[in-house]
């Protein structure tokens, strides 16, 4: 068989028009029906390109003119774009954002799960979707003798230094920028992952919006933190509304931020914030949702689809620190929620105490073994929620459901593409999705999250 050749060649320039984004936010053009992906184009505009890599079935380019620019095309001044880090969608309009979000939503429930029918609502976006983000974790290193702390460039580990970025709250950049000028002046040395030398790997900063409670982290490959008194007294000095400040240890080479010590320099542990009346303590490595506008958004909308009486026992799968747990128990006659990651169970329980809920169980362990268990000791849900990582629903959690037969499902997603995928799994088990809110959790970002009610079917 004749090896198929791709109609265009490396540094091929070309004209073109583009006429679609991908779900990472890159332009989409075709020659001959032979798609190139190209970073910053948006769908109706028409430019210059150069091709960058040819590959059997797609290729890559470089945009190096725009002949015809989109209505939602937004320019970034170069003076300001360090500020952008991390931002996919940033040169194109909050308005168009969303319709590419909302149309990625809809695509993909026809495309994967066959839901064409299934009614998906307008996405939900922010008033102000800008300095959103209740925490930031950034990477420290040299530059002429000096600290920096940022972003990494695309694909790269440079760090491009950030004073200020455009997502993170106020008093996170502050904090960030505070801490990176102390640790300067103290002349801490910043960790070199080529040689594996240094000190100073990461500085976190987490803000409880609903509080005003702020906690610092400083991640270092050493267990000793130099200048330790010197960084706490300046920290607090400047920092008035610290509360934590805390030190974290990652001796391994490797790309995970955060290593298993975790020691406390000053203050609490934790800091506290709400979500709704519901509070919620937070730990240096707690899972918690960057949005505190939207988490509010979002769980409204859980709450709302599970249309709780107060006679309902509810199960949440992936029920990380029990923010979504302890939203429905209000509500619910009783909760059980489960995690994999045990501090995190160690936390839900301790967010239920601290609400007085004393309709809130947890367990550590698989959702896909805790679940299935529970039903065997006659647990019977009638609403189970889940709200997996990514990579969605494990199978024989998805076929638990199915046998457990709940009344009501409500699936929260932060994968279009893996939630079409477990909800035509479950619709083949014998429930229908009866509706799917997309909700815009973070602006200038190509993530999408969605929330889902599907029902039992009547046999």
């Amino acid at each position: 068989m004749a090896k198929i050749q791709a109609p265009v060649r490396k540094n091929d320039i070309l004209n073109v028009y583009f006429e679609d984004l991908t779900h990472d936010g890159n332009g989409v053009a075709k020659v001959e029906g032979y798609p190139l992906f190209v970073a910053g184009a948006l769908p109706g505009e028409k430019g210059q390109i150069q091709v960058t890599k040819v590959n059997k079935g797609y290729g890559f380019g470089r945009l190096m003119k725009l002949e015809e620019r989109s209505p939602h095309r937004v320019d970034v001044p170069a003076s300001e774009a360090h500020k952008y880090g991390g931002t996919q969608l940033k040169h194109i309009s909050y308005e168009g954002q969303l319709q590419f979000k909302e149309k990625q939503v809809r695509e993909v429930l026809a495309r994967i799960g066959k839901l064409d029918e299934v009614k998906v609502h307008p996405i939900l976006g922010m008033d102000e979707p800008w300095y959103y983000r209740n925490k930031a974790q950034v990477p420290v290193g040299e530059k002429n003798g000096q600290l920096i702390a940022g972003f990494f460039k695309p694909r790269s580990h440079e760090i491009v230094d950030t004073n200020e970025s455009i997502i993170q709250l106020p008093e996170v950049n502050e904090a960030i920028q505070t801490v990176k000028e102390i640790c300067n002046e103290l002349g801490l040395k910043a960790y070199d992952e080529q040689a594996h030398k240094g000190v100073l790997r990461h500085i976190m900063a987490r803000y409880g919006k609903a509080t005003g409670e702020l906690m610092v982290v400083l991640i270092t490959r050493t267990p000793d933190l130099p200048h330790k008194n010197k960084i706490i007294d300046k920290i607090v000095s400047r920092l008035p509304q610290v509360t934590s400040i805390v030190h974290n240890i990652n001796a391994k080479r490797t790309n995970v931020i955060m290593g298993e010590t975790t020691n406390v320099l000053w203050g609490s542990e934790i800091i506290y914030d709400y979500i709704g009346e519901v509070k919620f303590a937070i730990s240096a490595r707690s899972f918690y949702q960057v949005n505190p506008v939207q988490t509010k958004v979002l769980y409204d909308k859980a709450l709302e689809y599970a249309d709780l009486s107060g006679d309902e026992t509810v199960i949440d799968a992936y029920c990380g620190i029990g923010t979504i747990s302890l939203f429905l128990a209000q509500k619910a006659k009783k909760v059980y929620g489960v995690e994999v990651v045990p501090e995190a169970i160690e936390d839900a329980r301790r967010n239920a105490d601290l609400n007085g809920m004393e309709n809130a169980e947890f367990e550590a362990g698989e959702a896909e073994t805790v679940i299935p268990e529970w039903y065997k000791q006659g647990i019977e849900a009638d609403v189970i929620v889940v709200d997996p990582p990514r990579k969605g629903c494990d199978e024989a959690l998805l076929q638990t459901i199915i046998d457990m037969k709940p009344e009501k499902v409500v699936y929260v997603s932060c994968n279009p593409s893996t939630l079409a995928r477990d909800l035509r799994i479950l619709e083949d088990g014998g429930f229908q999705t009866v509706e799917v809110q997309p909700v815009d959790m973070f602006p200038q970002t190509t993530h999408v999250e969605c929330i889902s009610q599907l029902v039992l079917k009547n046999d």
